[in-house]
């Protein structure tokens, strides 16, 4: 398996999850609590790596960024979104300065 397209993977093991029920599936409960329980999820999760990255423990720090990561994806299947969305405004966001792009965003 490459590991080129693993966030498209989680991606689709979250949808395939999202209607399975709440007791036998952790993404399933996150869908079932709704928009807000899941964007509090990623405010702890972002939290966590903070903390994590200010102590310098780069293996918690892996494993916080990973959380995150990992919450990012739900929110983005409970959006209609998915990685390629994400992926597609990077690449658009390549080679511009972070300053201009940030100036264009007003």
């Amino acid at each position: 398996m490459a590991t080129d397209d693993v966030l498209q993977r989680v991606a689709s093991t979250i949808a395939a999850h999202r209607k399975v029920d709440p007791v036998q599936s952790y993404v399933a409960t996150l869908f079932a609590k709704g928009n807000d329980a899941i964007i509090k999820k990623i405010g702890e999760e972002a939290t966590e790596a903070v903390m994590a990255a200010k102590d310098g423990d780069k293996i918690r720090l892996t494993a916080e960024l990973a959380d995150l990561w990992f919450h990012c994806l739900v929110l983005l299947e409970c959006m209609g979104l998915g990685p390629d969305d994400l992926l597609t405004e990077l690449e658009r966001r390549e080679g511009i300065s972070g300053l201009a792009e940030k100036a264009a965003r007003g």
